[in-house]
């Protein structure tokens, strides 16, 4: 498993535990925005949505949003 294929799973286990979260899009990217590294971030944005739960994904799209100024 490359380090794409490690942080996906990440993801996708954070998405998994924080699903019952009043709003679990915001729990995800919050969890992310606090505990990765700003490499693990950097990797995951550049990789994109690909392999990601819908949760998940939805948290790195808006994370990788806010970093690029949109």
């Amino acid at each position: 498993m490359n380090t794409v294929e490690r942080l996906i799973l990440m993801a996708n286990q954070i998405a998994t535990n924080l699903a019952t979260d009043d709003a679990p899009v915001a729990a995800v990217a919050d969890h992310i925005q606090q505990f990765w590294d700003p490499r693990m971030k950097r990797l995951i944005y550049a990789h994109g949505t690909d392999g990601l739960s819908p949760v998940a994904a939805a948290a790195i799209g808006r994370l990788a949003d806010a970093q690029n100024g949109a």
